[in-house]
């Protein structure tokens, strides 16, 4: 056999004893890495760290000489703190636990680490200070500390880490000082202190020393006063972002002699002054100055920059005409310039040069035509040219727009037809243009994802279309003030997602649909000022979401129909009509009186001083002669007297035999019409009627006859007084449940109160309580359910759907919203139908504007299992609190374990976390008594997750919640574009920390 040559076997020898060194290194430092990831949680995620491998294979850990060097471990679902035995690896230069759950103080162990030059620890729940000595971190080139809950001033010694080149210490809560020592950084190329509260805030004078800066991030800070020119000395500034501010005054000039400017975002400040006109920064892509107070015209100069692509100048004072040389810039995608005074006509040449992604220019007053060529590029997703003076016909070209999800054009002068394309783009949902001169007729077919439609005061006429039966998406249909005719068909009442329909102020005759075959959702019908005949359909009586009815100046005749006392109305108007007969019992007071004006042969049996009385001369009960109606007058008044005679007798008698004995007086507040006295309430205050107890005191199942059945009653008291807490209670519950009106929140009906008792009279819900549902041993037969019923999934969903739209209520249709506190699956009411409701609102909170030396701060209340993490330690209140409390509810219907119920110490939410993050089958963690729809189910398992994010800024609006389960349908249920990703809902996106707004004309829209 040929021997190697030596200097193969030279390599030979250095191959052994490198892998004798590696496996020395393997040894040494594979138990430090070992003992790491028992003390964060043993993660799944770290499944491959074992001790038959190396570490420097392990795809999160890097090595150099077979030394460990760097941890990338973001995202892996870590739990605890940091050991202070990390530093054992003694080579370790950068270090990334992003994204996990790693909790405590700052963590001063990295001291202990000589060579770190990188250290992240984003995304995670420390709290508390950053240390007075940071500086001991002295090799520190890239610190990443930004989304933690960090609090006070940051330390001056952060200036003196020298190496440093980037710092972010974004989304936290420092309320302090900026400290000015940060200007000694020479070498920093990044600087990010994003949405934190700064205490009257400037921007330090010594940052113009930081010549190497690119990235100057700090949006959300509460920077007041003006931008200082000495910006102007950062020579190498890519980006700097202020918005979100209350800075004022001019934009010093200085700041467009950037060479090296790619983006500005400024918007959201209270900025004021003049937009100099000399900008000489070519490379700058991106522009935002929106949201300021901005004055002057838009200078000429913004066309030179051929490389912008977003141009936003919106919400400010902008005065002039818009320069053409921007439309010819050959990059430009977005340009918003809303909400200002501008004037002239939209240059013609927008869409030419480029590809126009988005077009805002409403809330201005320009005039002239809409510009031709606007998708001439087939990237434009949205047409927005609402309040202005724009005249003539809407160019055809807009029939092209694939891509164009809304069209707003309302509040102008536009006149002609709409180019029937228009009707049928294939992604419109939005199609407003109220308030024009627009004619033509109603097309019998539109685009399938249509939902929104507005066409009120124009000139449109002609039927309405039997095949509006098509349009099922319809979700809002306003088309008041037109000239439509003929009758409204019976198809029309097929649209089951119509919500809203105006069709008051048109020309229409003949008699409504004797019945409504899909209305279910319908809360708003405004018929009014038409030529409507006929009597008024009882069928309008199955409409249970409806609050809003009006069909007042047309020609209705017969009596009404008594089956509408049984809806919810917040108003009634059938004013000017033929309409005869008693009105119904329910509404027969003060709160119609102005409902059934101008019907001559209505009456009422009240005291309404709009309609005759039923009982009086003019109406069509019998006449007694004149000495009859005196002797019934003389017989009465005798009566009256000896029953007077014999109260006062036996009340006097009964003072004498008890001295002592102490008068209740109670006091009534009603919030509601009333079909039950005070003493029906009293007198069945017994132990026998009692349904439940709490801390407060008891709730009562009370019968009060038809046509209500029950009250429930919840009785707050004290032996001698009542105590403060529960005095806000009370006052809380009142003040908010006695105003607000939501088909999703229990109905309050009354309140009394008396020296030591106080009594809130409520709707009586017959499936009472969620959790006695989801969690209760035994549940008794109700409602034709036989014993040992569960709750199928279709109810679960009906029930969340329900439960969310009464949050949504809430948070975004209140002003100022209202923050609950106390969400949870005892206080989720279910009536007869599974309906849900939310009840209990003793710890809820109006969110008014913190007044000067307030900061929106409040004790900590709830339920545990239910508590946001951050609310425990922050106690800020704001709408997320009950987004997270609501998901764990989501988890609990989808898993039907408790919000405390999960593995050794952890709740709920956190099991369902470790659950997911272990890899698991999600349809594991469902719970097994519910068949089927695993895939819905996943669905919002996965949305409870999101929803249960640790930082608030993750979770979704309760606008966003009610969207995704409205959409957890059975899949042939939805279209095909819709389908497509059921199957695989990736939570991935929901749930970044950071999001940015990109249009707030998109809000403004929801």
């Amino acid at each position: 056999m040929t021997q190697p040559s030596p200097p193969l076997l030279l390599y030979i020898f250095i191959f052994l004893i490198s892998g004798v060194t590696s496996q020395q290194f393997s040894t040494s430092e594979q138990t430090t890495l070992l003992n790491l990831k028992q003390a964060w949680g043993d993660p799944p995620s770290l499944a491959n760290w074992n001790s038959t491998s190396s570490p420097c294979t392990w795809t999160e850990i890097q090595c150099r000489k077979g030394s460990v060097t760097g941890m990338q471990l973001q995202s892996k679902l870590l739990l605890g703190t940091i050991p202070p035995f990390i530093c054992d690896l003694s080579n370790l230069e950068n270090v990334s636990l992003h994204d996990n759950l790693i909790t405590g103080e700052f963590p001063t162990v990295f001291y202990n680490c000589s060579k770190l030059i990188e250290l992240d620890i984003s995304q995670n729940m420390f709290v508390g200070t950053l240390p007075d000595d940071i500086d001991r971190l002295s090799q520190l080139k890239i610190a990443d500390f930004g989304g933690n809950n960090f609090t006070g001033d940051i330390p001056p010694a952060i200036g003196n880490l020298s190496a440093l080149t980037q710092l972010l210490l974004y989304q936290n809560l420092f309320n302090g000082t900026v400290p000015p020592e940060i200007g000694n950084l020479s070498n920093l190329e990044t600087l990010g202190l994003a949405y934190n509260d700064f205490a009257h805030p400037e921007i330090p004078s010594e940052f113009r020393k930081l010549n190497n800066l690119k990235i100057f991030w700090m949006p959300g800070t509460n920077l007041a006063g003006k931008i200082p020119s000495s910006l102007s000395n950062l020579v190498n500034l890519e980006l700097l972002d202020l918005s979100l501010n209350n800075l004022e005054g001019e934009i010093p000039p200085e700041l467009f002699l950037f060479q090296n400017l790619d983006r500005m975002f400024l918007y959201k400040n209270t900025l004021s002054g003049q937009i100099p006109a000399v900008i000489q920064s070519p490379n700058l892509t991106q522009i935002d100055i929106s949201m300021n107070r901005l004055t002057g015209p838009i200078p000429d100069d913004f066309g030179k920059l051929q490389k912008l692509e977003v141009l936003n100048l919106y919400s400010n004072q902008l005065s002039g005409q818009i320069p053409a040389s921007i439309s010819q810039i050959p990059t430009l995608r977005v340009f918003k310039v809303f909400r200002n005074k501008l004037t002239g006509e939209l240059p013609p040449e927008f869409g030419l040069h480029s590809k126009l992604e988005s077009f805002e220019v409403s809330d201005n007053q320009l005039t002239g035509n809409l510009p031709e060529n606007l998708c001439a590029g087939g990237s434009l997703a949205g047409v927005i040219a609402f309040s202005n003076n724009l005249t003539g016909h809407l160019p055809r070209s807009l029939e092209s727009c694939d891509k164009v999800t809304g069209i707003q054009l309302y509040n102008n002068n536009f006149t002609g037809e709409i180019p029937s394309g228009i009707w049928t783009l294939q992604n419109i949902s939005s199609l407003r243009l109220s308030g024009n001169s627009f004619s033509g007729e109603l097309p019998s077919k539109v685009a399938w994802n249509l939902s929104r439609l507005e066409i009120s005061d124009n000139k449109f006429s002609g039927r309405i279309p039997p095949e509006i039966s098509s349009w099922s998406k319809l979700n809002v249909f306003k088309a008041s003030n037109n000239m439509f005719t003929g009758e409204i068909p019976s198809e029309f009442t097929t649209l089951s997602e119509l919500t809203v329909l105006y069709l008051d102020g048109n020309s229409l005759s003949g008699e409504l649909p004797s019945e409504i075959k899909s209305w279910n959702s319908l809360t708003i019908l405004n018929l009014a000022r038409n030529k409507l005949s006929g009597q008024i359909p009882p069928s309008l009586a199955s409409l249970e979401d409806l609050l809003e009815l009006d069909l007042s100046e047309n020609q209705f005749s017969g009596q009404i129909p008594p089956q509408l006392g049984n809806l919810r109305l917040t108003s009634l108007n059938l004013s000017s009509n033929k309409l005869t007969g008693r009105i119904p019992t329910s509404f027969d007071n003060m709160a119609y009186q102005n409902s059934f004006i101008n019907n001559p042969n209505l009456c009422s049996t009240t005291q309404n001083s709009n309609l005759h009385n039923c009982f009086s001369k003019n109406s069509h009960t019998r006449k007694f002669s004149p000495k009859i109606i005196a002797m019934i007058i003389i017989l009465s008044a005798f009566v009256l007297l000896a029953t007077i005679l014999f109260v006062l007798f036996v009340f006097r008698d009964y003072q004498k035999k008890q001295p002592k004995r102490i008068r209740t007086t109670w006091k009534l507040t009603s919030f509601h019409k009333m079909d039950f006295t005070e003493a029906n309430i009293l007198s069945c205050m017994t132990e026998a009627n009692v349904i439940g107890t709490g801390g407060a005191g008891k709730v009562y199942r009370i019968e009060v006859g038809q046509p209500r059945g029950y009250v429930a009653v919840k009785r707050i008291w004290n032996n001698k007084t009542i105590d403060p807490n529960q005095e806000n209670e009370f006052t809380s519950e009142v003040q908010i449940l006695g105003s607000i009106r939501h088909s999703n929140i229990v109905k309050l009906l009354c309140c009394l109160s008396s020296l030591n008792s106080k009594l809130l009279v409520y709707e009586y819900l017959e499936h009472q309580s969620l959790d006695k549902w989801l969690h209760g041993k035994k549940i008794k037969p109700k409602a034709g359910l036989v014993p040992g019923f569960v709750l199928d999934w279709p109810r679960r969903l009906q029930i969340a759907i329900g439960a969310a739209q009464g949050l949504c209520y809430m948070h975004h249709d209140c002003s100022p919203p209202i923050v609950h506190r106390d969400v949870k699956s005892s206080n989720i009411l279910l009536d007869s139908e599974f309906n849900a409701k939310i009840a209990d609102f003793g710890l809820a909170k109006i969110l008014e504007k913190p007044k000067p030396g307030e900061g929106g701060l409040s004790s900590i209340v709830g339920s545990m299992g239910y508590f946001a993490p951050e609310y425990a330690y922050t106690t800020r209140i704001n709408e997320r609190i009950d987004v997270y409390s609501f998901g764990v509810v989501l988890l609990e219907l989808v898993t039907g374990k408790e919000a405390n119920e999960g593995d050794g110490d952890l709740n709920l939410a956190e099991w369902a976390w470790k659950h997911y993050g272990e890899g698991d089958s999600v349809v594991g963690a469902l719970d097994p008594e519910i068949n089927g729809y695993m895939e819905e189910m996943s669905t919002v398992f996965k949305l409870g997750l999101i929803c249960t994010s640790t930082l608030p800024s993750s979770r979704p609006s309760m606008k966003d919640v009610l969207e995704i389960l409205r959409r957890c349908n059975p899949l042939d249920q939805l279209p095909e574009e819709m389908k497509q990703g059921r199957e695989e809902f990736d939570v991935a996106p929901l749930l970044k920390r950071e999001s940015y707004i990109t249009s707030y004309q998109e809000l403004d829209d929801i």
